[in-house]
């Protein structure tokens, strides 16, 4: 599903270039959690935003589903990127004057491709899914830490992407409700999709089908 060939990227800064990424080759598959390993700094987030049509490769080329994304105006890839990746973000990014509900609902309403009556019911139902119907109503202050990550799962499935790539999505959680998040991402794994979790945590690459390690940019798989 996701295939990363020969991928760089080098920011400019105020020092002067950055690579983030350097020469990283990288397949993932369908109904694959595939956890990416690596300290602060080390590109996770780069190779996640990559992925997820965020940000563009300075070289090489980076495909999904058999289609190359890093040449898409930006309009193209934005539909795209709301049709096929569900983000999940370490800090939740819930509006916080929108209800659990309506954050669910509000990728629905961005893309525009499910009729306005069923949004709602959708939404319910995604929030039943990660246990959290019953706060529907509730604005994310009212909710705990992982509560609000829940909901953000939800919002991430709203449109019922392939792809869920999630940064760091423990790390704000304690060890219990983090262990509930992951669960969540090995049943939408089993389901099919393709899931790419980045972390520092090295317990979290226990349950995913698949590690691998990043460091200072450049990406170590392990044979398969």
């Amino acid at each position: 599903m996701i295939e990363l060939r020969h991928v760089s990227k080098t920011y400019e800064t105020p020092a002067g270039p950055f690579r983030a990424i350097q020469d990283v080759d990288l397949c993932v598959a369908a109904g694959e959690m595939t956890a990416v390993i690596g300290k602060s700094g080390s590109g996770k987030s780069t190779l996640l935003n990559l992925i997820g049509g965020i940000d563009r490769p300075t070289f090489g080329e980076v495909s999904i589903g058999g289609l190359s994304i890093a040449h898409m105006s930006e309009r193209t890839l934005a539909a795209w990127r709301g049709a096929t990746v569900g983000i999940v973000f370490q800090f939740f990014q819930l509006l916080p004057t929108l209800t659990a509900v309506e954050n669910v609902m509000l990728p629905m309403d961005f893309l525009g491709t499910r009729p306005s009556r069923t949004r709602h019911p959708l939404a319910i139902e995604l929030l039943d899914r990660v246990g959290l119907a019953d706060q529907a109503d509730k604005l994310p202050s009212a909710l705990s830490g992982g509560q609000q990550q829940r909901v953000a799962i939800a919002r991430a499935l709203a449109n019922d992407p392939k792809i869920i790539t999630a940064d760091e999505p423990t790390g704000n959680l304690d060890s219990e409700t983090a262990q509930t998040v992951l669960e969540l991402f090995r049943g939408l794994a089993a389901e099919g999709r393709a899931v790419i979790v980045a972390t520092h945590e090295r317990d979290i690459a226990a349950l995913a089908t698949r590690t691998v390690t990043l460091l200072d940019g450049r990406l170590r798989v392990p044979p398969l």
